[in-house]
């Protein structure tokens, strides 16, 4: 699994895109009360759950965001402990720390730096 082309392109690229995703869509719900504020106002019989009925699918997806976080940094901190090119030197230790603390971003530079350019050696 971890040679396999479309998990590492998966890992690498979800984390970032479901993200933007998220914060598309919690935007996008913003503007949308914003713009009918005035009519829920002046409707006394709206309750809050139908203001804030759709909360439950935001955070649904960012449980899902989440989850697809944790999983893309063990697949390539195990990816980073495996790569021989990495043992050398403490690029290895490096990596593993920029995947901890910066998250998405990081992976992706390393899909992009130690995967992509990297093609034709085995990793």
């Amino acid at each position: 699994m971890l040679q396999n082309k479309f998990w590492q392109a998966f890992f690498a690229l979800a984390p970032i895109i479901t993200l933007f995703l998220a914060i598309s869509f919690y935007l996008g719900a913003l503007i949308y009360f914003f713009s009918h504020m005035h009519e829920l106002e002046n409707h006394a019989d709206v309750s809050a759950a139908a203001i804030l009925g759709n909360i439950s699918v935001f955070i649904i997806f960012i449980f899902i965001v989440f989850l697809i976080s944790m999983g893309s940094l063990v697949f390539y901190i195990v990816h980073a402990v495996q790569n021989p090119n990495l043992k050398e030197n403490n690029l290895l230790i490096v990596w593993i720390l920029l995947f901890v603390f910066i998250g998405g971003i990081s992976q992706l530079l390393y899909w992009i730096i130690e995967i992509l350019n990297k093609r034709n050696n085995t990793v």
